[in-house]
């Protein structure tokens, strides 16, 4: 009898030992570094108005798991749902209606859009699930080459020299900018001549202005719609970027916004203190 009973605890042990010697390809914290998991996440995100999932754009398990939240997420609010998405620029938004709406093959559409080399493997299948499911897809960001007008020549330049057709791929012009912002502050210790200096923040400004604009606008005054965005993490890490310019560039603190972050460790068993706080909820990856 005693031998019996000792074979549930071996089992045991075998499994806990099996399990400390797992691969797990992720693991989801709460800003203070705890282990919550994906259905917590999941959760926080059903009275939200505004969802940011800050991704790493080469990250495979980053994009499955937008997929993965997008569906989610539809099945919570199958008639709110609205995506949009950095990668696709504003100016390409009739392109993206009329292929939504089945004017043309997916071809065209592929040939017709600047799409991201990467769009293939990791956004299109969010594209067609839009697509397949009728949910509202938004090309939220300012069109390329007036982000590099901005990181050569400045904003007052791209204000002065830009015709009005042009301005309306933009957030309303002057843009607010806070260049108190860190992640601002950082870009700026971080460029060089070559890359900008220091009108490169607010190249990156242009950006998240431009893409917390056409959020506002997808959500309607009533928050009658519920968005799902994804972005660069940098884009809405510390409440920053396209965050700060909902909140407060264009005065909506009554907006109920979940963040999602990533960040890239060697080993992903706890979430490092520098990754802490810098969203709701980080996605924890392996750094290999």
């Amino acid at each position: 009898m005693k031998k019996i009973n000792l074979i549930p605890f071996a089992f045991l042990f075998l499994l806990l030992a099996a399990m400390k010697d797992d691969k797990p390809a992720y693991k989801i914290y709460d800003g203070a570094g705890m282990d919550v998991g994906y259905a917590k996440m999941l959760d926080a995100t059903k009275k939200a108005d505004i969802v940011l999932f800050g991704e790493y754009h080469d990250n495979h398990i980053c994009h499955w798991l937008e997929a993965e939240l997008m569906r989610d997420m539809h099945k919570n609010n199958d008639s709110t749902l609205v995506l949009g998405a950095e990668m696709f620029e504003c100016d390409n938004q009739e392109i993206m209606n009329e292929y939504m709406n089945g004017y043309f093959k997916e071809s065209v559409f592929k040939e017709s859009c600047r799409l991201w080399p990467n769009y293939a493997t990791d956004y299109e299948p969010t594209v067609e699930f839009a697509k397949t499911n009728h949910i509202p897809f938004i090309a939220t960001n300012v069109p390329r080459r007036y982000a590099s007008m901005v990181s050569s020549k400045g904003l007052d330049y791209l204000i002065k020299n830009t015709s009005p057709e042009a301005k309306k791929w933009m957030a309303p012009l002057p843009i607010p900018y806070d260049s108190n912002l860190k992640c601002y502050k950082d870009m700026l210790s971080m460029g060089d001549a070559s890359h900008g200096g220091p009108n490169l923040p607010k190249a990156q400004a242009l950006k998240d202005a431009t893409m917390a604009y056409h959020i506002i606008e997808a959500v309607g005054k009533k928050h009658q719609k519920q968005l799902l965005h994804f972005n660069g993490a940098y884009h809405s890490n510390n409440y920053e970027g396209i965050y700060w310019y909902l909140k407060t560039g264009y005065h909506r603190p009554d907006l109920k916004i979940v963040t999602i972050s990533t960040s890239q460790q060697p080993d992903i068993t706890a979430l490092d203190s520098a990754s802490h706080h810098i969203a709701d909820f980080v996605i924890c990856v392996p750094g290999d």
